[in-house]
């Protein structure tokens, strides 16, 4: 997937620095899924990744990407506070909640 292919997915125009970012994040959640899904499965006591809903899964993966897998570390609590409102907007009722607990869980793991 090219720059120019994620820009056709949406009807908008965005800036070149979102759509890069938007990739980059893309790529790095695909070079690192292992990777992010053992955090995330290590973080779940009763969840496994596969049976997470694919939208709250899919946020989660994001989160713990920008947190710990991209040249610019995003600080964790600003990747889960974004990963919270994405799923407020884009999950069921109680998605917001369940990425709340994995993704702080997976940053609890980390400090460990």
């Amino acid at each position: 997937m090219s720059l120019s292919d994620l820009a056709t997915v949406f009807d908008k125009n965005f800036e070149e620095a979102v759509l890069k970012y938007t990739y980059d994040i893309v790529r790095a959640v695909q070079a690192n899924k292992e990777k992010i899904d053992a955090k995330i499965q290590e973080a779940s006591r009763h969840w496994k990744v596969d049976r997470m809903a694919s939208v709250d899964r899919n946020i989660i993966r994001i989160a713990v990407c920008e947190i710990l897998f991209t040249s610019e570390l995003i600080e964790p609590k600003i990747a889960m506070n974004e990963a919270i409102e994405i799923a407020k907007q884009y999950g069921t009722q109680e998605a917001a909640s369940f990425v709340n607990g994995i993704v702080d869980q997976v940053i609890r793991n980390e400090r460990r």
